[in-house]
């Protein structure tokens, strides 16, 4: 579908049109609180000032949205294919709306109180819940497609940590030896090498899910509730990188300050030992498909770099508090989602 087609479908149809605005809604506060994960250890450790930084992320937040999914959409298809909304396709549309207004509002609060929530998550669960509300049942829920979030809350957390642990270890061993300002210098460097890979990374992995649900909607607008496969239109992937760029360059210094100078104070190489270790991981769940939180990877991943020094390093209560808000999102994200669904279907069913 050419954008030209999409959005004169959008305007003849004011469920699709409100659909639209509100996962363009979402993508933004996604870009605000989610891809300054990616820049934040190298904008906390001064190797990039923030504007380039932002710049940087928009560019390469692309560039991952346009080159993985070129190369693989299976993290967008288990985002369209993990619930099912029922067979008719209008009720279905309003059910979407109402899960995308729920997820704004929750990330909206988080990003107000300074906390990185996951973006990816609120989507799940919102979409969750809307499919429960519509079907007054969990019978819409594709417990094949969930397996996956349920391994990628693991992926992000457990391989998150180990692989910052290891990668910090690794990196003082083999730089043991060298002399230290020439090393401050090249780690300064390599981290904004470390922040491009962990924004098109970002890019890779949200990027998919939100295109996901624009073409659910432009099938639901159509009259179609059962499409189980999709193409995506390139242009789709250039509003949705600039949409994201846009965020960042909104709100994203308070998310920044959280991930990279409030949980652990970092020092370059530690900087770029978490990229490294966020990217990896990252990469390997996009080429598997399973849709992981760029937020978790990246907070755990800096968790674990500061835990390779000293375990005192991590300042416990800002984890305890990003803890808490991952635990509470599912839940949280789900019910606002079934009751915003709810509403929807009596005022516009």
């Amino acid at each position: 579908m050419s954008m030209l087609e999409f959005f004169g479908q959008a305007f003849s149809n004011p469920m699709l049109l409100v659909s639209t605005v509100l996962t363009l809604g979402v993508i933004l506060v996604n870009g605000w609180t989610d891809a300054p994960n990616a820049i934040a250890t190298c904008v906390s450790t001064r190797a990039i000032g923030v504007r380039k930084a932002i710049v940087m992320a928009a560019i390469c937040n692309f560039l991952g949205v346009l080159v993985m999914t070129t190369i693989n959409s299976s993290v967008a298809m288990t985002i369209y294919n993990m619930v099912d909304f029922g067979g008719d396709a209008h009720l279905s549309l309003i059910a979407l709306c109402a899960a995308m207004a729920a997820i704004v509002i929750w990330a909206t609060a988080a990003w107000y109180f300074g906390i990185p929530t996951s973006e990816s998550h609120a989507l799940i669960a919102g979409i969750t819940g809307a499919a429960v509300a519509i079907q007054n049942s969990f019978a819409g829920v594709n417990g094949a497609e969930w397996i996956k979030v349920v391994w990628g809350i693991l992926l992000s957390t457990l391989l998150g940590f180990v692989l910052g642990f290891l990668t910090s270890k690794l990196t003082v061993l083999i730089f043991r030896n060298q002399n230290r300002m020439k090393s401050e210098k090249f780690f300064s460097r390599a981290q904004v090498l470390g922040g491009g890979a962990m924004a098109f990374m970002h890019g890779a992995q949200d990027g998919q899910k939100f295109m996901a649900i624009f073409l659910l909607g432009a099938a639901f607008a159509g009259g179609n509730s059962t499409t189980s496969e999709f193409a995506v239109p390139i242009w789709l992937m250039v509003l949705c990188s600039a949409v994201m760029g846009l965020g960042t360059s909104i709100g994203g210094y308070r998310i920044i300050k959280s991930v990279g100078m409030d949980m652990v104070k970092l020092k370059p190489y530690q900087g770029f030992a978490a990229d490294l270790a966020a990217t990896l991981c990252l990469l390997l769940s996009s080429l598997t498909g399973i849709p992981v939180s760029t937020t978790h990877t990246k907070t755990t991943a800096i968790m674990g770099v500061g835990a390779a020094r000293r375990m005192s390093n991590v300042n416990w209560g800002v984890v305890k508090e990003l803890v808490l808000t991952w635990v509470c999102t599912f839940p949280g994200c789900g019910l606002l989602g079934f009751l915003m669904a709810k509403l929807f279907l009596i005022l516009f069913a």
